[in-house]
């Protein structure tokens, strides 16, 4: 049986190669952020002259990036070793305060034709 990295994950509802055997359930990761003074001040410098707000972009990548991991942690905790239909959402919850959510369904798969 496979283990659970990050070439069994997938947005699709199926994985290429493989049989769902068995689904257990919804699994996710959950943040929080906020930007700083010092972020909101590199931004909006970084605003005036256009193009690509890195301080920003860095603050969404690792929000983004913890809540794959506490995703894949919480379907590994489960016993699964692939997660299907893997979705991102964001919510502002005021201003200046981000939730942003990473869920799919995490299931256990076995190599087509086992």
């Amino acid at each position: 049986m496979p283990d659970l990295d990050d070439s069994m994950v997938t947005t699709a509802f199926e994985l290429p190669g493989y049989q769902v055997t068995r689904s257990l359930g919804i699994v996710r990761g959950i943040t929080v952020r906020s930007r700083s003074v010092v972020g909101n001040l590199v931004g909006g410098l970084q605003s005036l002259f256009g193009g690509n707000i890195t301080v920003y972009t860095e603050l969404c990548e690792q929000a983004r990036t913890e809540t794959y991991r506490d995703m894949v942690k919480h379907a590994k905790q489960l016993g699964a070793n692939a997660i299907i239909g893997a979705r991102y959402d964001a919510t502002e919850l005021m201003d200046g305060l981000t939730e942003v959510l990473c869920y799919g369904t995490a299931v256990i798969v076995v190599p087509q034709g086992t």
